[in-house]
């Protein structure tokens, strides 16, 4: 054993939680959560406190069953636990129970379907002795993906969708037939029982690669079949991941694939490590291999995950949403290339005084796909700035982007130099030498004359454009003196020294 002092909540003082030492830290995190919310926890103290009342409820009406014995060697095996409503005394409450299928594995890497199937009826049992009242419970598997690697097979090939399809059968065929003993049993319960279920099922495997599960899926078939009426309408289900999965070690909840091979510490996982054993490979092998482009580890994909779902789900009462595949990426637009000879014109223009040139690159078709801007006095820095701009421009037109896009986008830019336009007749004034591009453009290649005319204001506009001296809506606010003339006004006035 090893004690810990963990914090289930950052705003709450830490707990010290003892448990085997073998278990992760973020089973002491679990169990601080299942446990009541005070004091110091202990694995043996806290799971005594809602196993022996349910063992005492089970020896007083009649159930033969060792409910106490069998509870405590799934705990410690960590084959199985029931969710926080059970251990915090509140089962009225939805109770449900996992089941950890990979430590369903013995020394020799077999599966033990039978004790699978009394697992399942002893979770059935527990939550109806706990709860006697509650007619939708729900006992779960968990970790489909790690028993898989520890077994070596594909999380996406149909032995592994077999291997599932039997699990499920086992579990629901069992957990009904423990329903209809809890009918039998449990005080009261009769007067409203659940008519026996599985004429419904759909057709189980036949056959499958891991010795005894399909004769095992029979076996609960015909006996769930033969069972009397059931006390739950409700007896399976894959349900969210929660503490009782952090408890037992569950690296994958319900039957998701494990989409990593990584463990949330940075190192392999615990399957990933399974499944490199049964490869027969090292981990400086698998490191070989994904440095030389390989992979060690099969892929899983979310059509793998839901056509696993679609082979659980006729099995059990309640599931999750089926995964939804990812849509497809939308194509990559590919560049189209301008003609070698190609049409277009030069357009000299002043704005405010400042000359530049307008080059535009056509496709046979006319439409515009390149443009060039040539300044004539700004500085080298501006200069560049300018003709990488209009690359930016051309190989967005190039691409597909509308010049729309562009003219909405930058007509009204402000900024200096900026003014009247002369050489242009379709261009009387510009905020901007991108606005004047841009209103150059929208006449010639888009026949656009509904952009508004340019305000043109000086470069400096802090406080001094007609907006600026607008008054501000809904109020008729008096006007008043503007930031920059108000700063025109200011005056330094040098200070005289203070003797110390």
């Amino acid at each position: 054993m090893r004690r810990i002092e963990v914090g289930v909540d950052p705003d709450e003082p830490v707990r010290a939680v003892t448990l085997p030492a073998a278990w992760e830290d973020a089973a002491a995190a679990a169990l601080a959560t299942l446990a009541p919310p005070y004091g110091p926890v202990t694995l043996a103290g806290a799971a005594e406190a809602w196993i022996g009342p349910v063992a005492a409820r089970a020896q007083q009406i009649g159930l033969t069953v060792p409910l106490g014995e069998r509870l405590h060697r799934l705990l410690l095996l960590r084959r199985g636990a029931p969710t926080e409503e059970v251990w915090q005394g509140r089962a009225a409450d939805a109770p449900g129970f996992v089941l950890n299928l990979p430590a369903f594995l013995d020394g020799s890497g077999a599966f033990d379907a039978a004790d699978f199937a009394e697992a399942a009826e002893t979770a059935v049992l527990t939550l109806s002795v706990a709860a006697p009242g509650i007619r939708q419970i729900f006992v779960g598997m968990a970790d489909l993906a790690g028993l898989l690697a520890a077994s070596g097979i594909d999380y996406g090939s149909e032995d592994a969708r077999d291997i599932a399809r039997t699990l499920a059968a086992i579990l629901r065929g069992r957990a009904d037939v423990a329903s209809a003993l809890a009918c039998a049993a449990v005080g009261g319960a009769r007067e409203h029982p659940i008519e026996r279920c599985g004429a419904n099922w759909p057709m189980l495997p036949a056959r499958c690669v891991v010795p005894g599960l399909a004769e095992a899926a029979h076996a609960a078939h015909s006996a769930a079949l033969a069972s009397g009426p059931r006390l739950h309408a409700t007896t399976t289900a894959i349900a969210p991941p929660g503490p009782a999965e952090a408890l037992l070690g569950v690296e994958t909840g319900g039957i998701a694939p494990s989409f990593s091979p990584l463990a949330a510490g940075g190192g392999l996982s615990r399957s990933a490590r399974a499944w490199l054993a049964v490869s027969g490979l090292a981990a400086e092998e698998a490191l070989a291999m994904v440095l030389a482009g390989g992979a060690p580890f099969p892929t899983a994909t979310i059509e793998a995950h839901a056509a696993m779902h679609d082979a659980v789900a006729a099995f059990l009462h309640a599931m999750p949403a089926r995964p939804a595949s990812l849509p497809a990426a939308p194509p990559v637009p590919r560049r189209r290339d301008l003609p070698a000879r190609r049409a277009g014109y030069t357009q000299k223009a002043a704005v405010g005084g400042h000359k530049l040139y307008l080059r535009t690159g056509e496709y046979n078709t006319g439409e515009l796909g390149e443009i060039f801007i040539g300044l004539q006095k700004e500085g080298a820095a501006f200069r560049g700035l300018m003709d990488n701009f209009a690359l930016a421009v051309s190989l967005g037109l190039q691409h597909g982007v509308p010049l729309d896009s562009f003219v909405e986008a930058f007509t009204f830019t402000r900024f200096g130099p900026a003014g009247a336009v002369e050489g242009d007749p379709a261009v009387d004034g510009a905020t901007s030498l991108l606005d004047y591009v841009f209103r150059h453009l929208a006449v010639n290649y888009l026949g656009r004359r509904d952009i508004a005319p340019a305000e043109v204001e000086e470069a400096d506009t802090v406080g001094n454009g007609p907006r600026d001296h607008a008054p501000l809506l809904p109020l008729d606010l008096p006007a008043e003196a503007s930031p920059r003339a108000r700063r025109r006004g200011f005056r330094v006035v040098p200070g005289s020294a203070r003797a110390g």
